[in-house]
């Protein structure tokens, strides 16, 4: 497996300000952030200490849909010298919870099998719904048995806040 997460045609050019919001239209384009309009946002960064963040377009682009059937990836992946931030994007009133955090994991592990994640700080994972904008609890066992395996804090929010 030779996949590149950090493809430059996958990048956008770093952003450093404060409030900005990640997009995914549903139309097979790849996700995007966006700073001027609210609206489109599925994903919301709050980055108070205006960090170099850059977005790296994962589904449609570092992994195309032709490629690895039956395995799923994340829409996209944040990134600064500390952090590493898996974002899944998802527009659904019920049951995708779990379709998300099988992305998730997914994406994860293609990406362990060939980078260190022991060069981040923070490392999380964010199933975002724009229909449920707001802190959605993980079971405590579950989040445990997340971390333990992956060594990534996961949440189900659409709101990333950077640390």
């Amino acid at each position: 497996m030779s996949l590149n997460f950090f493809e430059a045609s996958c990048q956008e050019p770093p952003l450093n300000i404060a409030l900005f919001g990640i997009c995914d239209d549903q139309n097979s384009a790849k996700a995007y952030t966006n700073i001027n309009d609210p609206n489109k946002w599925i994903a919301i960064v709050k980055n108070d200490t205006n960090l170099e963040l850059v977005f790296t377009a994962i589904d449609k682009c570092v992994i195309n849909d032709n490629e690895y059937p039956h395995r799923g990836r994340c829409d996209g992946m944040l990134t600064s010298t500390e952090h590493l931030y898996f974002i899944e994007l998802k527009d659904q009133a019920k049951d995708w919870i779990t379709d998300a955090i099988g992305q998730l994991e997914s994406t994860i592990e293609f990406f362990t099998a060939t980078n260190d994640v022991g060069a981040y700080k923070h490392k999380k994972a964010f199933a975002c719904n724009k229909k449920h904008r707001h802190f959605r609890e993980i079971d405590n066992e579950f989040n445990l048995r997340f971390f333990r395996k992956y060594k990534f804090r996961i949440d189900l929010q659409a709101e990333i806040i950077m640390i």
